[in-house]
């Protein structure tokens, strides 16, 4: 039989850690770890031509984590939102959005406001496995190339916007069409989803007349869309440009024989564009203000954001900075944990209504199904300056106004 040699040396060490465990300093250690906050990454164009979405983005997207606290947080632990300007810019999206993971250790990450940026955001997000719930239409981020399980879509897409406008309009207002579109992915996409739904309708494609996003003058685009002689002008482009190119639009004359539609047609644009040079375009949105008269949760969520700003009112994108954020963390409770895969096993199976109606994941890609609502604008009988638009229909949400699982890659159907 043999025994361990006497060593005071290592008993002292041992016996010293059982105290040290059991001591208040280990405790506030241990508890301080566990209270730490669940951070929150947003990369957002803060400067830039959709600088006033994204403003509007994190606004929302701050009274989101400030309920979120407000009701408990989770265990002890509260959110935080660490905001960051990608300047829309896809290499400055991924350079802040690779420090927001490596750098400031964020638990998810949710924002951008360009097809472009939310790529270069995914695939950081993706190879790290971190959840990141993009609030900026694409088409191109639900297609299994780009898609992970840790990829989330709580924006409209192109395809599911452009196709609920066609199929309103263009029986409305003729078959003879022309596009304005920003050369980039949000413009294709939209160009692609309208085509689509246009087809079984007869649609013609007259042009695709392509400009430079960010551009300022569309004087040389014009002569030619008029002279073309189309039914239906159709504005694929955002924030600034929309602004822009509604305005020249409007002050050549367009409307005189063209009817003028857009495929989201932007709160914030509106507001900065002004009435007249918005009168009478017709377009989708996820969200307008005015459906507080018939959807209660939207009556609720204005509320809040009336207390918290002011008075204002939430834009289209200001409500999907709220709803991204709101989602992960809803989910975080769900889960009972920040780690990514249960999140995203409680995202999957999430159903909310946080202020337009019932919304879920689709579980093949992750694609937010959702209502689309076709407004327009208007300049007469406004109760205030934020009465902007006449709601005119919501098409229901329904998978079947997406692409197919199919099509997109995904070997899993719902």
């Amino acid at each position: 039989m043999t025994t361990t040699p006497f060593n005071p040396r290592r008993r002292a060490i041992v016996g010293a850690a059982a105290v040290a465990a059991s001591s208040p300093f280990w405790f506030n250690i241990a508890r301080a770890q566990t209270t730490a906050p669940i951070k929150i990454g947003f990369p957002t164009p803060l400067t830039g031509a959709f600088s006033a979405e994204a403003q509007d983005q994190s606004r929302a997207a701050e009274l989101a984590i400030r309920e979120f606290n407000e009701t408990g947080g989770f265990n002890g632990r509260k959110a935080e939102l660490l905001i960051r300007d990608d300047k829309l810019n896809a290499g400055e999206a991924a350079t802040r959005t690779l420090e927001l993971i490596e750098k400031d250790k964020v638990d998810f990450v949710v924002g951008s406001l360009s097809a472009a940026t939310q790529l270069s955001i995914n695939a950081v997000c993706r190879d790290r496995k971190i959840i990141f719930n993009s609030i900026s239409q694409s088409d191109a981020i639900n297609e299994a190339k780009d898609w992970s399980l840790y990829t989330f879509h709580e924006a409209l897409n192109p395809h599911l916007t452009a196709g609920a406008v066609a199929r309103y309009a263009f029986p409305k207002f003729g078959k003879r069409v022309v596009y304005l579109t920003a050369d980039y992915a949000y413009g294709h996409e939209m160009v692609r989803g309208f085509q689509r739904a246009g087809t079984p309708l007869g649609v013609q494609m007259l042009a695709d007349i392509r400009h430079p996003i960010g551009a300022a003058d569309y004087s040389a685009f014009l002569p030619r869309i008029q002279a073309l002689k189309p039914d239906v002008l159709v504005l694929c482009n955002f924030g600034r440009d929309l602004v822009n190119s509604a305005k020249q639009a409007t002050d050549f004359g367009l409307k005189a024989t063209t009817k003028i539609i857009t495929p989201v047609l932007l709160y914030t644009s509106r507001l900065a564009g002004g009435a007249e040079a918005f009168d009478g375009i017709l377009g989708g949105t996820s969200y307008y203000w005015g459906m507080e008269d018939t959807i209660p949760a939207a009556k609720v969520f204005n509320d809040k954001f009336r207390k918290a700003y002011g008075g204002a009112v939430p834009s289209d994108y200001g409500a999907l900075g709220y709803a991204g954020v709101k989602s992960v963390l809803q989910a975080v409770r769900e889960a009972k944990s920040t780690e990514s895969l249960k999140v995203s096993i409680a995202l999957r199976q999430l159903r909310y209504n946080w202020y337009k109606g019932d919304e879920f994941y689709r579980k093949c890609d992750h694609q937010s199904v959702q209502s689309v609502v076709i407004v327009e604008s208007k300049s007469k009988n406004m109760k205030d300056k934020y009465d902007v638009f006449n709601t005119l229909a919501i098409e229901k949400a329904d998978e079947k106004n997406l692409r197919s699982c199919d099509e997109l890659g995904h070997k899993i159907s719902t």
